[in-house]
């Protein structure tokens, strides 16, 4: 796509943008840096800051999803383990 196929709105809004100059060419934008780093102390201090606002599970609420996670697991194990069994067998059928 050439800038011959933009229309107005479209050139102005990348004249805006810094995308093209006042003539019309293209130019590269320049390049956004955050220079504005802290240190590993304050690091640290915002993480902890953070962590005090997350609304953590209670223990009962940890116990119930984790055995529903685990009655999950085994339940969608034992239904793999039951269709590849079967298939073997099936397969052992038809080629034996």
């Amino acid at each position: 796509m050439s800038l011959d196929d933009l229309n107005r709105e479209q050139k102005r809004l990348l004249k805006r943008q810094g995308a093209l100059d006042d003539k019309g060419a293209p130019t590269r934008a320049p390049r956004q840096t955050n220079r504005n780093r802290v240190g590993p102390r304050q690091y640290l201090r915002e993480v902890r800051d953070e962590m005090r606002k997350v609304a953590w599970p209670e223990r009962p609420e940890v116990i119930r999803y984790s055995l529903i996670v685990l009655v999950t697991v085994v339940v969608y194990t034992a239904y793999v383990a039951g269709v590849d069994f079967g298939l073997g067998s099936l397969m052992q059928w038809f080629y034996a």
